[in-house]
């Protein structure tokens, strides 16, 4: 495969991991209105310790445990942020990225 090939296989791979980024927030939106309606707090450390460890057992690279955790790490700050604003609290917006002002909405 030449470079433009590999950036169709990227393009496609972009596309699936947006769909299942939504589909995760989706469930993330559901659990937060779930923990409200138990009083459940939003930050749960245990169930993060979870992610992260499954995570890293399913894990066979090139990425390495480091960098894939740094990932999930993001993106489950996102997720949490999503379920506050559906509980309904004031959620302060994810720290800033790179790429944030290029972004529009």
């Amino acid at each position: 495969m030449d470079i433009a090939d590999w950036r169709k296989q990227i393009d496609e791979l972009d596309r699936r991991l947006v769909e299942l980024l939504n589909q995760r927030a989706r469930a993330a939106q559901e659990i937060g209105r779930l923990k409200r309606d138990t009083n459940l707090p939003v930050y749960e450390p245990e169930r993060e310790k979870i992610i992260f460890e499954n995570v890293k057992r399913i894990n066979h690279g090139p990425l390495d445990d480091r960098d894939l955790l740094r990932i999930y790490e993001r993106m489950i700050d996102v997720m949490r942020q999503i379920q506050k604003q559906s509980i309904g609290g004031d959620a302060p917006p994810p720290a800033d990225t790179e790429i944030e002002g290029q972004v529009n909405d």
